[in-house]
């Protein structure tokens, strides 16, 4: 799958690669502000408490 998307990209190895990483940024982004805030809102969480030690 990774070398298709490398072949599929313009230009030479180091416009890939930066494609690539801007891509990858863009993933990330994605994942931290939208999926993973819509998935916590999902999950049930209970109250839930940690003893100390003692």
């Amino acid at each position: 799958m990774y070398a298709a998307l490398w072949r599929v990209l313009p230009g030479p190895w180091w416009v890939k690669l930066i494609i690539v990483l801007v891509l990858a940024a863009a993933v990330v982004y994605a994942l931290i502000f939208w999926v993973f805030p819509w998935v916590n809102s999902l999950i049930p969480t209970s109250d839930v408490t940690v003893e100390g030690q003692g």
